[in-house]
């Protein structure tokens, strides 16, 4: 009785000893693993966030413009992120292969059903890139004109100048013709007065040059023209193309056009309308 008692003792005192090995080795193996990819996670995690200062650092001294830096940051992080959990999978003996799998269908699957959503990001960066207009730049896309207010990663706003906003995708904007009237210094005002056929051309010209020539905020160099566009069905059609600073666009548009009209009735050179003259003929019945 007291020798299987020993030998039931041996047996348990085997089988614990058996046991406590295969955990030892267990720890041992696995806790370097375990240790080792929580050491990859945290040592990667912040040279990831090191790199990605310096990047946004020297994007900063290229002056790239701020919402392509935030992008691409952005990014680039959630891809290193992504780089740094395989790792240290892998490092535990995990096979990374069914991940990347998993991954590639997840981004496939997203990719479809954000396609629109994505192609304004990628139309974003295009603009950001190319720069076919900045902030404050006054624009005409899409059949509205207005001023670029934001730029961000799915739209574009422009305040018109009525002060109403209208927000664009991206994707729509880059799409079709952009005009920038503000990409450079100066910007041509286009001009078109009617004068009667029985008022005096030379005169009328004279008028316009005088004005054009007075006025102080048009330049002198590009020089304006003023000449005979048109002979119209009830008018002679004079243009006058005088050049400003973009920023004064508008203010000598509106001051140039009063002048004229004004200098127009201080000569009596008149403004013609469209009008039909009827002569009515009774027939004498004899």
């Amino acid at each position: 009785m007291l020798q299987k008692v020993e030998q039931k003792l041996e047996h348990y005192t085997t089988t614990a000893d058996h046991y406590s090995d295969f955990a030892l080795n267990f720890a041992t193996e696995y806790g370097l693993k375990l240790l080792g990819a929580v050491a990859i996670f945290f040592i990667g995690k912040w040279m990831a966030k090191q790199f990605l200062k310096l990047m946004r650092r020297g994007m900063e001294r290229a002056e790239v413009d701020a919402t392509l830096i935030s992008f691409s940051s952005n990014v680039l992080y959630v891809a290193l992120i992504i780089a740094i959990v395989v790792a240290a999978a892998s490092n535990l003996g995990i096979n990374t292969s069914s991940f990347i799998a998993i991954f590639g269908a997840a981004g496939l699957a997203i990719g479809l059903a954000l396609k629109d959503t994505l192609a304004n990001v990628g139309a974003a960066v295009l603009i950001i890139f190319f720069r076919p207009f900045k902030v404050n730049d006054s624009i005409e896309v899409s059949g509205v004109v207005g001023t670029v207010k934001t730029i961000n990663l799915f739209s574009t706003t422009l305040t018109t100048a009525d002060n109403r906003s209208i927000i664009i995708p991206n994707g729509t904007l880059v799409a079709g013709n952009i005009i920038n009237n503000t990409s450079n210094l100066s910007r041509r005002i286009d001009l078109i007065f009617d004068i009667g056929y029985h008022d005096n051309l030379k005169v009328a010209k004279e008028v316009l040059s005088n004005v054009l020539n007075e006025h102080p905020k048009v330049l002198k160099e590009p020089a304006f023209v003023v000449a005979v566009g048109a002979l119209a069905t009830n008018s002679v059609q004079l243009y006058a193309r005088p050049w400003v600073l973009n920023e004064e666009y508008w203010d000598v548009r509106f001051e140039l056009i009063e002048a004229i009209k004004l200098k127009f009735d201080e000569h009596a050179i008149s403004v013609p309308f469209p009008q039909m003259n009827l002569h009515v003929q009774k027939d004498i019945v004899t």
